[in-house]
């Protein structure tokens, strides 16, 4: 059984597991070329928006997979996710580039990637070099994994450390 948030008042683009196979089932036979993409999202900046949009430019319709709460606090600790998984969802979903978002629970994207079979996986140039746990399964299904452009000092976990050295200094002074 796949995890499945209720994400109550979430945009129309938040969809489960089930709702997700279902418009790519459609989209496929429209003969639209579906990316995928994932990640945790926690804090969105100029290097997610610029990421989503390099990837919505590899085909017509974007998939975001986005790390459960319970996923990300795995993944980043457990001060981690700063803001809970359906307000990440809803801002991603208000976002023109993405097309739908999909909140799994796993570690990595594999099960969901085997729901969406994209043409092409992108992931961000910081994974540059990296094993992407996802590619076999893309590639199983002749999909191609895209390393998008790598925006320097673009993370999450940079903004997080610019506030806390404001907030330090600030309450030094």
């Amino acid at each position: 059984m796949t995890y499945e948030p209720t994400c109550a008042g979430a945009h129309t683009k938040v969809v489960s597991r089930d709702e997700l196979a279902e418009r790519l089932a459609i989209a496929r036979a429209a003969g639209k070329r579906i990316v995928m993409t994932n990640g945790c999202f926690d804090i969105l900046h100029v290097g997610h928006a610029r990421y989503l949009a390099e990837a919505r430019a590899q085909g017509d319709l974007l998939v975001v997979g986005l790390n459960s709460d319970a996923s990300v606090a795995s993944l980043k600790g457990p001060q981690r996710p700063l803001i809970p998984e359906c307000e990440r969802a809803d801002m991603l979903a208000h976002l023109e580039a993405v097309d739908l978002v999909s909140i799994f629970d796993e570690v990595t994207a594999i099960a969901l990637a085997e729901v969406v079979r994209p043409a092409v996986y992108v992931k961000g140039g910081d994974r540059q070099g990296q094993t992407i746990p996802e590619a076999a399964t893309v590639e199983k299904h002749g999909g191609s994994v895209y390393i998008a452009s790598l925006i320097a000092q673009r993370s999450t976990t940079n903004v997080i450390e610019r506030v806390l050295q404001s907030y330090a200094a600030s309450s030094a002074g």
